[in-house]
């Protein structure tokens, strides 16, 4: 089993490659992906039974990144955990590279889901812990949302039915941000009270410091022995975090970084690595 310790120095190498490929890109979407970082290293390094040799086994769990922008994050893990070569990061956003810009099961060994379009996600991870369930495998979805996503109708439809089938399989996970593209997302959609609507769904709800991978482990192991209701786990996380100018500010949704503030996020990025 790998240390809460260990799990914070691979969260910080992930951070670095995440920041690191999405600025080689010429920009993207940094706050999104950097606030994600924890609850991926926690997903990939202790929860999810996967396999980087054989990424396509019928019997493994799966995620669904139903926030595909956070895709960097995705790709930085993964590489992280030997689905491809580290390499493939600088590829990010080129044109003829591997990795695109939104998740593509199509195109990286271990995504599961293309995503992208918001709001889709829950609805796939349905589907897929009915099939689970029809076919008998003790297979768990974990699906990533972000809270700017959940103003989506397709999210509470789907919220609905996997509370109307039971999927005690599937847990959810809220990247709670407070942010979104446009602005801080208590002024572009009010989400509260937000724990109260999915337990008025059905669901079992959690609440977490995203990023705190011990309280983030804790919480998908209660989720593992929830039954007969599907788990949300609303992760508090900062937009951007770990490069201080970015942190907590809508306007690093997305975006480039100049010469001055590349220099300033490495310099916060090697300050977490050194201390790790």
């Amino acid at each position: 089993m790998v240390s809460y310790i260990e799990l914070q120095g691979i969260a910080a190498r992930i951070r670095m490659a995440t920041f690191q490929a999405i600025a080689q890109a010429g920009g993207g979407h940094f706050g999104g992906s950097l606030s994600v970082i924890e609850i991926l290293t926690a997903l990939y390094f202790s929860a999810l039974r996967v396999d980087p040799n054989n990424p396509q086994a019928h019997d493994r769990d799966r995620l669904v990144l139903s926030k595909g922008h956070g895709g960097p994050a995705l790709y930085a893990t993964l590489a992280e955990k030997g689905f491809f070569p580290k390499a493939w990061l600088s590829q990010l956003d080129t044109n003829g590279g591997r990795l695109p810009k939104h998740v593509d099961r199509l195109k990286v060994p271990g995504v599961d889901v293309s995503s992208g379009a918001l709001g889709q996600g829950l609805s796939v991870a349905v589907g897929m812990a009915l099939a689970a369930k029809l076919d008998s495998l003790d297979t768990r979805i974990y699906v990533v949302m972000g809270d700017g996503e959940c103003n989506e109708g397709q999210i509470w439809e789907a919220a609905m039915a996997a509370s109307k089938y039971a999927l005690c399989n599937v847990t959810g996970i809220v990247d709670l941000n407070r942010a979104q593209v446009d602005g801080f997302s208590c002024d572009v959609m009010p989400l509260a009270p937000f724990a109260e609507k999915w337990q008025a769904f059905g669901w079992s709800v959690l609440t977490v410091d995203g990023h705190d991978i011990e309280q983030i482990v804790s919480a998908i192991e209660q989720a593992k022995k929830t039954i007969e209701r599907p788990t949300v786990i609303l992760a508090h996380t900062i937009k951007g975090k770990g490069v201080s100018f970015m942190e907590g500010r809508y306007e690093w949704h997305s975006g480039p970084v100049t010469r001055e503030q590349y220099k300033s996020a490495i310099s916060d990025l090697e300050g977490v690595l050194e201390h790790d």
